[in-house]
């Protein structure tokens, strides 16, 4: 029985070819982050969509591995190609490689892992979101590499407990799973719509917004959403090697996907150690910047990755005045 779709989502324009840091990308300041943390490299995010073209000039190197749990392609195992174009323009966003005539993506030398479990159609069972989701838990790459995040831009009406038990799975695995919150909103912040499996309290739900941070209109609002990013008119890869523009949370989803693949590197080397899911969690909604919205719509804010910088450097003078004066403080209460 089909009971999982793809978050809907509209097609703006089919691209050609062009050179671009997307505005997304710059928006939420990915580019802020790329020299300290390496662009993502060595962090390996698993996409659980439609496939991918993994042979589009713009991904060229980023797939590490996949895998087919559909019936597309004879149900070949092998084969995760992208049919539908969903999958290619979510990879895209995480990981296009931004070199010469190329865009980018929020961690250009992150890994990805492809995990096909939507059609041609755009759809699929739960039972194969289910596998995907044990597949990316318990996956390990040639040297040992495991999965950092988990990103989904689709749902259902309804979870069951399978999909939540895996999901469970997973975040205690320290995966941080990443899910769109759906594009059945009405336009009103004080109404709930809730999708599966975004509205699960532990994934990372996210919103959608515009480039002016603007709340999309179609995005939905509920208790669990945890933070917003952009999701109108987002560039990206799209099949037979072009781009396109993509609206909906299926493409504000990727931008939170791939900015954890940044932070896991940051905070690795600011903390001399791997953070865990609930840390790695904590320094994401660090990095947010609080919208006029209520909290049902945007959650804890916009994802802007160099907001501790900022704050940082705002506070830097004040620091070194309060440094000094404990050393003097310190210093008379020696001679006393």
């Amino acid at each position: 029985m089909t009971d999982v779709r793809l978050i809907p989502y509209q097609v703006e324009e089919i691209i050609e070819d062009l050179t671009n840091i997307p505005q997304g990308v710059e928006m939420i300041e990915a580019p802020e982050l790329w020299e300290r943390a390496d662009k993502g490299k060595g962090n390996v995010v698993a996409i659980i969509d439609t496939g991918c073209q993994t042979n589009h000039p713009d991904l060229e190197g980023r797939v590490i591995d996949g895998r087919n749990f559909t019936t597309d392609y004879n149900s070949d195992p092998d084969n995760f190609l992208d049919n539908n174009g969903h999958g290619t323009h979510v990879a895209g966003t995480i990981a296009a490689i931004g070199k010469d005539n190329s865009i980018a993506g929020v961690a250009p030398e992150c890994s990805l892992l492809i995990l096909k479990v939507l059609t041609k159609q755009g759809s699929g069972r739960m039972e194969w979101i289910v596998d995907a989701i044990r597949y990316a838990t318990d996956w390990a790459g040639p040297d040992g590499e495991k999965v950092k995040a988990i990103s989904m831009s689709l749902g259902g009406p309804q979870g069951t407990d399978e999909l939540h038990q895996a999901i469970k799975d997973a975040v205690d695995n320290q995966i941080c799973v990443v899910c769109a919150a759906g594009n059945e909103g009405d336009n009103q912040e004080d109404t709930d719509e809730y999708s599966y499996p975004g509205a699960y309290n532990e994934v990372i739900q996210v919103g959608a917004v515009d480039f002016q941070r603007n709340i999309a209109r179609f995005t939905n609002t509920n208790d669990e959403i945890d933070l917003v990013a952009p999701g109108i008119n987002i560039l990206s890869t799209f099949p037979d090697n072009r781009y396109a523009r993509l609206s909906g949370t299926s493409m504000s989803t990727p931008h939170v996907s791939g900015a954890l693949a940044l932070l896991s590197n940051l905070t690795t080397k600011e903390f001399s150690r791997e953070l865990t899911e609930p840390e790695l969690y904590a320094q994401l909604v660090k990095r947010t910047t609080p919208l006029n919205y209520s909290k049902k719509a945007v959650g804890n804010g916009f994802l802007t990755l160099g907001l501790v910088d900022k704050l940082e450097n705002l506070f830097s003078p004040y620091t070194k005045m309060w440094e000094q004066e404990d050393k003097s403080i310190l210093m008379a209460e020696r001679r006393s």
